[in-house]
């Protein structure tokens, strides 16, 4: 999939793309054919390196600025995609957090409302501004939405980030909900679950071992790579899953 150029012409905004998962897929998307915006909160230098790549490999892209957690800064962000490219293909809500581990009976009020806010009010704003320019009701062509969930909506993952997968399930549910309502709009609206995959999040959640530790407990015994989510994110971006929505893909080893 990744091989071919079915993106040719078409743009593709992807949140948190300057690192993990998110650099991934646009270093992939960028392969296929995508015009890409580079989204980034902070790391300038890392979102000009994803554009670097994606451009020396012959594609297109540039990187923009925004906290997925600010509506001002999602308008804004979606403005400069305007303003580049004119038009609006595709999305990939990726941008989220985790927080640092711990039980629920010490949560902090802030630390859920920043969960909350970045990961699912970000992703809901993001996804609104992607409907605005698709939908045929709106004088768009179509689109697609793809939502970077995790496999820890469906395990909940205790003691560890009972609010992250409480984050990631509202996401699913809201992955389903658009994704009717939007149907006959020409978007298709998926969602992604990831496991356990060798990227940054984990010692940004203060748990940089946190795969040597556990990868032993999963079905098949290793991590995921950046790449094996990437791939399965351009098929949903692709006419290949074009029957394809309300759907959740499990990229997680089994488990």
């Amino acid at each position: 999939m990744t091989g071919t150029r079915f993106g040719e012409g078409k743009v593709l905004l992807v949140t948190g793309g300057s690192r993990g998962i998110g650099a991934a897929v646009a270093r992939d998307a960028g392969r296929a054919g995508f015009r890409v915006a580079v989204n980034y909160v902070a790391n300038e230098a890392a979102a000009n390196r994803v554009v670097s790549d994606i451009v020396v490999a012959g594609g297109e892209a540039f990187a923009v600025r925004g906290d997925v957690g600010s509506e001002a800064d999602i308008i804004a962000m979606f403005a400069a995609v305007d303003a580049r490219y004119g038009r609006l293909d595709a999305l990939l809500n990726n941008a989220g957090i985790v927080g640092r581990k711990a039980r629920v009976e010490d949560y902090s009020a802030a630390r859920v409302e920043e969960m909350m806010r970045i990961n699912v009010t970000g992703s809901i704003l993001c996804a609104r501004e992607a409907v605005k320019r698709m939908s045929t009701q709106h004088g768009g062509r179509g689109g697609v939405i793809v939502n970077m969930s995790s496999a820890a909506a469906r395990i909940g993952s205790p003691n560890e980030y009972v609010d992250y997968a409480a984050s990631k399930a509202a996401l699913d549910t809201f992955t389903r909900g658009l994704a009717l309502e939007v149907a006959e709009e020409g978007i298709r609206v998926n969602a992604v679950r990831p496991g356990f995959i060798d990227t940054e999040i984990h010692a940004s959640g203060g748990q940089p071992d946190r795969l040597e530790r556990l990868r032993g407990t999963l079905p098949m015994k290793r991590e995921g790579k950046a790449e094996e989510v990437s791939a399965v994110v351009l098929f949903l971006l692709s006419e290949a899953s074009s029957y394809m929505t309300g759907s959740f893909l499990d990229v997680s080893g089994g488990r």
